[in-house]
């Protein structure tokens, strides 16, 4: 059963994206440690955080997306923190239930996903079928047009591969979100758009993105429904390690 909103917080700060070797500082979005690994305030605890938050983001409008494409962001599923697993896959371990590997402890061939946050649905994932993806929560192509296409490509890379912006979800509903923001898109299950924007104001502000207005506008919209919400926290550095590199 999923816990939704404030109360997941308690549960997934006790979470951390696991591969062969422990990691630290991984936390999935709804986690909520004092602070973000990146060095930027995440916002803290207190009740109310990502309301507060979301209201701090800086509101410009949309970039063109001319230039962007995945390749710019370098190659998908880097192992950024260095546990020898890549992110797909710590990120897989640390969402599913049931979890079976094949050859070793790293590669995930099949899980379940007891209740997909975007649809409530129970979704069993086998690797090689398409029935669960990893969602960026704030899209690349997003990012990319509200910041990121002015960053190195360090943060790029870091932003792809932040356990913070990571979350595995069934694959039918995430593929209706595209690239949209939260003006354009919001989980079909009503009780997990709290927890979904909070994640996406706590990536947005760790990484300096901005907003425009109708997204900001949509943030503080679902936000003023549970004022209490918290603010995620954690996850990897904003710099991903020299030994990685974009186009």
């Amino acid at each position: 059963m999923r816990l939704r909103g404030g109360a997941a917080v308690a549960v997934l700060i006790m979470l951390s994206v696991a591969g062969c070797k422990d990691t630290t500082g991984a936390s999935g979005p709804e986690a909520t440690t004092g602070g973000d690994s990146g060095g930027n305030s995440g916002g803290g605890t207190g009740g109310g955080a990502a309301l507060t938050a979301a209201e701090s983001l800086t509101v410009k409008g949309r970039a063109p997306k001319t230039g962007y494409s995945r390749e710019r962001f370098g190659t998908a599923w880097a192992d950024t923190d260095s546990n020898s697993c890549d992110t797909r896959d710590d990120i897989l371990k640390r969402d599913l239930k049931q979890v079976k590997f094949t050859g070793g402890s790293c590669k995930v061939s099949y899980g379940v996903l007891e209740s997909d946050p975007y649809s409530g649905k129970e979704v069993t994932y086998r690797r090689g079928a398409s029935l669960v993806d990893i969602d960026h929560l704030v899209a690349l192509s997003d990012a990319w047009q509200k910041g990121a296409k002015y960053w190195d490509a360090s943060k790029r890379i870091a932003l792809a591969n932040d356990p913070l912006n990571l979350l595995t979800v069934g694959a039918s509903a995430n593929r209706s979100k595209g690239d949209g923001d939260t003006a354009t898109w919001v989980p079909p299950d009503k009780t997990y758009r709290c927890t979904y924007v909070a994640a996406q104001v706590a990536v947005k502000k760790k990484y300096g993105l901005w907003v425009t207005a109708a997204e900001k506008a949509a943030m503080k919209k679902v936000l003023s429904t549970c004022p209490g919400q918290k603010l995620p926290s954690g996850g990897n550095p904003t710099s991903a390690p020299s030994r990685f590199h974009a186009k």
